[in-house]
């Protein structure tokens, strides 16, 4: 199959096209209908009368967007027309929803007139929070524009217009300063001058680049004084016209310092490159192919040509799901009036600064695993990361507020933690962790410290006030590394092999004498394994807590830590937890990683533990004691042991929760059996801590949950140790260090 034929089949499976309605609200009962409907919906009606801008807080108003086209300039397409240009406006809701969490009705009007256009859009206005313009072709979406935001009291945003300007000016902000050049000194080329064009230039000089530097080329050539004189340009390209001679593109492009393409493929060659000035940038964004070909206009010269274009599999794809999600994000959230040039020039400034920052690994693995780093071929983010969200909306809010267009305040730390919440409800759970750890941050030491994943968790742990990282490895390697990844920063560093730590040695020989190992074992230990290095030493109170396990197995990686560390008092086993987050539920499971047959007295004190963990993160534990059984429905020594457990658990003064077992794993968790048939039990609502009966299961059961559930998967924790360790999975990325990290320092603050 072709890609058409692949798209024709991914648009006409039942459902047809690409969005539908969903509910949010409870609608199961007639009472939920009678609330939702007649007669209830009245009281909300009457707020609203009495107040307009009650609207956003009775209905979904401030979360809506239109996007709305006549189908006139549909990429790539040109004049197809409304009705055919309906896929295209359902996918552009489809990346409102899935980058920032933001509903669409998409309206396809058949109508060329710009003024009935405008007409039609200020009768709906009452019906969204903002207006998204696609696909309508200049001049007349200029006029369009122009009207809405005149009359309109809700944000009304041209994305063909604006969203190549804003991300392409992001990505001029960053080449500008590789290559060493100030925005005011650039002397700018367009190829090309329809809307985005125009909008792009205007934009540039928000930036700082002079309009009089901006040579702006047609189909017939160089914009010029005599062309607009002559009438031969429109109202919108005269503003670009300059005193020059008239010429052609290379013309224009000789001695320039940049060239924007927005118009044809294939039409500027290597020679009109080797004509532009030292370290030339180049974002030939015509699409589907560039103006020039990346390969080309690399190989064109010897020195550095910074290049970008409208294509995904070449570095630098300037693409416009960059910008208006999380514009229009900002927009919504402070109820702002308009999208003004500050909350424009706001979101490209956030676009430049992200670019600059440690790149995910998530993002990385989508691109290939080919490294990123900012430089000539990283200039602007890539779509996926979702760090977009919350660095742009904020600074688009921050940017309304500060113009005058907002019409709420609010606290931008809140809002950010907001925000991270709507990519997930392990974001949000996460951020209650490494908030606290923020408050009295630890020492927290690193072991396997020449990792890269290591050194550049450790970079974001001390960027984000989380802990005060100790990398433990060898000096000169880690040193090293931290440069040839691009991170600003002096790592701290102990370095086993270097330093004087013979000290930790004799602790370690003290520790194991009696268990075979020898006091020069102890010292090649020491010196050669930093697990047992990071181990002695938070024994020993040089650091508060410790990670490791990213390229051991598990068992290997908690061994060392087990030996020296060992479990705390009042404490004879540790435990393996995973916190799983599901949309609007969190549940947390164990033990999955250490026990692989407990007894009563080890699940019961699995429970105590991980129902401390889950205050941890300010849920109040409610525990299930799991079996194939359901309160003696079968009696046997396996399901002994849960109930038996359940039951000392019940007996403990010192718990503080309730708990209950044994139960199916559906009866602790859904509501209806549990108060249905099994109303006597200790769970008045279902369960959020999930005690499996041995490892097996355990890892089973978080494993069927993450894969087919749709859980995010935090973990695994250990609980029970004396001193906080956390052991990492193999392969865990540099956000799971990161998070495990936090989890480590609320442990200590604890401890």
């Amino acid at each position: 199959m072709g890609l058409d034929e692949d798209s024709l089949d991914y648009h006409r499976t039942d459902p047809p096209g690409k969005l539908e309605i969903s509910t949010t609200k409870p609608t199961n009962t007639q009472r939920d209908l009678s609330l939702a409907y007649s007669p209830g919906v009245a009281a909300p009606c009457l707020e609203i009368d009495a107040d307009e801008r009650d609207a956003y807080t009775y209905t979904a108003k401030g979360n809506l967007v239109g996007v709305v086209s006549n189908g006139s300039a549909v990429l790539g397409l040109g004049d197809i027309g409304a009705q055919a240009s309906k896929p295209v406006m359902e996918g552009k809701g489809v990346l409102f929803k899935r980058f920032a969490d933001i509903d669409v009705f998409d309206v396809e009007l058949d109508e060329e007139d710009p003024h009935k256009i405008v007409d039609a859009v200020k009768m709906m206005e009452p019906t969204f929070g903002g207006i998204n313009l696609e696909d309508i072709k200049a001049p007349e979406c200029f006029t369009i524009e122009e009207r809405l935001r005149e009359e309109a009291d809700i944000p009304v945003f041209h994305d063909d217009q604006h969203g190549t300007a804003i991300i392409s000016g992001a990505a001029l902000i960053n080449a500008a300063d590789i290559a060493d050049k100030d925005l005011a000194d650039l002397e700018v080329v367009f190829s090309g001058a329809g809307a985005s064009a125009i909008a792009s230039a205007r934009f540039y000089v928000s930036l700082g680049v002079k309009k009089e530097n901006i040579t702006m080329c047609d189909s017939t050539g160089i914009i010029t004084d005599e062309r607009a004189a002559n009438g031969d340009v429109n109202e919108y390209k005269e503003q670009f016209a300059r005193d020059l001679p008239e010429g052609d593109l290379a013309d224009a492009m000789e001695g320039a310092d940049v060239f924007v393409g927005l118009s044809a493929g294939g039409i500027v060659s290597q020679e009109m490159v080797r004509l532009m000035g030292d370290d030339p940038i180049i974002f030939a964004m015509a699409n589907p192919d560039p103006e020039i070909g990346y390969e080309d206009a690399k190989d064109a010269r010897d020195d550095t040509v910074i290049m970008a274009t409208g294509r995904s599999d070449y570095p630098n794809q300037v693409n416009n799901v960059l910008g208006f999600p999380f514009i229009f994000r900002g927009a919504l959230d402070v109820r702002a009036t308009e999208i003004n040039e500050a909350m424009k020039v706001a979101c490209a400034e956030a676009l430049a600064e992200l670019s600059r920052e440690d790149v995910p690994d998530a993002v990385v693995k989508a691109y290939g695993d080919d490294p990123l780093q900012f430089g000539p071929d990283y200039i602007i983010p890539k779509p996926v990361d979702p760090r977009v969200l919350f660095r742009v909306a904020p600074a688009v809010a921050e940017a309304a507020m500060e113009s005058g267009a907002a019409r709420v305040d609010m606290d931008l730390e809140e809002y950010e933690e907001e925000l991270e919440a709507r990519l997930g409800k392990s974001r949000e759970m996460m951020r209650v962790v490494l908030n606290k750890a923020k408050s009295d941050p630890k020492t927290v030491a690193l072991a396997e410290g020449e990792n890269e994943k290591m050194i550049r968790a450790a970079y974001q742990i001390q960027e984000q006030g989380i802990a005060a990282p100790i990398l433990i490895g060898d000096e000169s390697e880690i040193r090293q590394s931290a440069a040839n990844l691009g991170l600003d920063y002096e790592p701290q560093v102990a370095d086993p092999s270097a330093g004087d730590y013979e000290a930790y040695a004799e602790r370690l020989h003290e520790l194991r004498s009696r268990k075979g190992i020898t006091r020069s074992e102890a010292g090649e230990l020491i010196r050669g394994d930093s697990n047992y290095f990071g181990s002695v030493m938070v024994e020993q109170g040089d650091a508060d807590a410790m990670l490791t396990g990213l390229s051991h197995h598990y068992p290997s990686a908690l061994r060392p830590p087990l030996q020296v560390i060992g479990t705390a008092d009042d404490v004879d086993y540790a435990a393996g937890v995973y916190m799983l987050t599901f949309k609007n539920r969190v549940i947390f499971i164990a033990d999955a990683t250490v026990n692989q047959n407990p007894d009563e007295d080890v699940l019961a004190e699995v429970t105590r533990q991980t129902g401390d963990l889950a205050r941890r993160f300010n849920i109040e534990p409610r525990a299930a004691l799991l079996s194939y059984s359901n309160f003696g429905s079968v009696d046997n020594e396996a399901t002994r042991k849960p109930r038996r457990a359940a039951q000392q658990l019940q007996n403990d003064p010192d718990v503080d929760f309730p708990v209950d077992g044994e139960m199916q794993a559906d009866t602790a968790v859904v509501e209806d059996i549990l108060e249905g048939t099994y109303g006597f039990s200790e769970l008045e609502e279902p369960a959020n801590v999930l005690v499996f009966p041995n490892l097996e299961s355990g890892n089973i059961g978080y494993k069927l949950l993450q894969r087919l559930g749709g859980a995010d998967a935090i973990g695994p924790m250990l609980v029970g140790m004396d001193k906080p360790v956390h052991v990492l999975q193999r392969g865990d990325e540099v956000k799971d260090i990161v998070n495990l990290a936090g989890v480590a320092v609320v442990d200590a603050q604890d401890e």
